[in-house]
């Protein structure tokens, strides 16, 4: 039996739809912990984060999602899991390019694979809000317009209810929220259910307007969740990634640089279903498709990631998690459709006003009110509060399709505060898209090396050259 063939049926073994007992899976963690090596010596530009863990549905994106939280940069990446086991080797590098000096990277993520129970909700979750220990969390989802998340901060701060933290999306005319609030008077979690009956049906009120076609939604966070991953399946469960036929032709509020190119093919002769990706490389890029990927229901057997320019390339070798692949036209174009939104959904369009200052009660319901009464839109939104400061970036572009105007932008600093709202230059990424030719309308990674076995040796430090 050959090796792919090894592989094709230990990894259905795997990927069987027979539930594992819990314990059990626990018991094999325990036997064969994960172990997680940092090398800074076999690599002159990046450090070598190697992982080698018992293989379960998720292990590749809790070990990307923990690189990604600790805002290192995914260079390249070699993917390999199969049947048990998985091996895989990242090269990371800080913000600044350098190699890592922090040494707890190995500690968490081993952390993270370890023997603890995990929750994958489901994206189709029922609607509310839950009060967690220090805030009550609520998810929005519904029709992007010019003012609306004015109009969500402004209800917020009319129900005494003070926003802490905060991350919006917006992508196709929809918009995503997360939104961590307390109560304005005792600063703890609201969890008065008629109160948080009002909250809900004010904001579902404002969420609604009166041209969503589709149903606006409040949504429930059971316990504790990764806000960007809930981001993405908020966003998948509101079918983002479809676009309406009273927008088609019309631009979205928040429109995109350029669209990545996809491609979805079966390799027969193997059994998996090979997906290729390009597009202009940002930060949380692999983070972006490993999620949706995960979400959609599909395994990673194989995967190579290459992020050292301004375009990235990535190609993943998938099942679905009954070990079959991809089996229609029509799911083909749907993973297409929903990679292409996962990568636009983040795409920081507009610019960006970063705003450092003293919080306050109200302070996100004023600030947003300026930016609408000046023509701006928020096309994403990041809130934080640390201690007694509250540090937001806001991404606006103009509500009528045309470009920001420098009065205006200087209206509202003037309005706000030119000392503490700044314009932050946007990331050196470049902003026209990958053109598609004959040439490369059809590429695959793994033609860029020589040997797929020879490149994943070099890069475990097993062989010194694939050249």
């Amino acid at each position: 039996m050959d090796r792919w063939s090894s592989y094709s049926s230990s990894s259905s073994a795997f990927s069987s739809p027979v539930t594992v007992d819990d314990e059990f899976e626990k018991l094999v963690i325990r036997m064969n912990p994960p172990r997680v090596t940092v090398d800074n010596e076999s690599s002159k530009k990046a450090t070598l984060v190697k992982v080698d863990s018992a293989n379960k549905r998720g292990s590749l994106l809790e070990v990307v999602q923990v690189l990604t939280d600790m805002n290192l940069i995914i260079r390249r990446a070699y993917i390999s899991s199969d049947g048990e086991w998985f091996m895989d080797v990242f090269h990371v590098t800080d913000q600044n390019g350098y190699k890592l000096s922090q040494d707890d990277v190995a500690e968490r993520i081993q952390q993270s694979l370890g023997p603890r129970i995990r929750s994958f909700r489901s994206m189709r979750s029922s609607v509310g809000v839950q009060a967690a220990e220090v805030h009550t969390t609520i998810e929005l989802t519904g029709r992007d317009r010019p003012g609306l998340l004015s109009e969500v901060f402004a209800v917020l701060a009319d129900l005494k209810c003070n926003t802490v933290a905060a991350e919006v999306w917006t992508h196709n005319s929809r918009m995503a929220s997360v939104v961590y609030i307390t109560d304005e008077s005792s600063g703890m979690a609201i969890d008065d259910p008629d109160r948080l009956a009002k909250i809900k049906q004010l904001l579902l009120y404002v969420l609604r307007g009166d041209r969503d076609k589709r149903s606006a939604n409040t949504a429930v966070t059971v316990g504790s969740t990764h806000t960007q991953r809930r981001l993405h399946q908020l966003m998948y469960a509101d079918r983002d990634y479809e676009k309406v036929e009273s927008d088609q032709g019309s631009s979205s509020l928040s429109g995109v640089r350029g669209k990545p190119f996809v491609t979805v093919e079966n390799c027969v002769d193997k059994g998996y279903t090979v997906v290729n990706l390009r597009c202009v490389d940002r930060p949380k890029l692999l983070f972006d498709t490993v999620c949706t990927l995960t979400d959609m229901g599909y395994v990673v057997y194989h995967g190579t990631v290459i992020a050292e320019g301004p375009e990235a390339y990535q190609e993943y070798y998938i099942r679905h998690m009954d070990g079959y692949p991809i089996s229609s036209e029509a799911e083909r174009q749907r993973v297409i459709i929903c990679l292409e939104a996962a990568i636009k959904r983040r795409s920081s369009e507009g610019i960006r006003l970063q705003l450092c200052c003293d919080d306050r009660i109200g302070l996100l319901s004023d600030v947003t009110r300026i930016f609408r009464e000046n023509g701006l839109s928020v096309s994403r939104a990041e809130v934080t509060t640390r201690g007694s400061q509250a540090l937001n970036n806001f991404y606006v572009i103009d509500s009528s399709g045309q470009p920001v105007k420098g009065s205006t932008i200087e209206a509202v600093r003037n309005a706000i505060g030119s000392t503490i709202l700044h314009v932050t230059e946007e990331d050196g990424y470049p902003k026209s898209p990958p053109q598609e030719d004959s040439s490369t309308s059809r590429f695959s990674l793994g033609n860029i090396f020589r040997s797929r076995s020879e490149k994943f040796l070099y890069n475990l430090g097993l062989i010194k050259s694939y050249s």
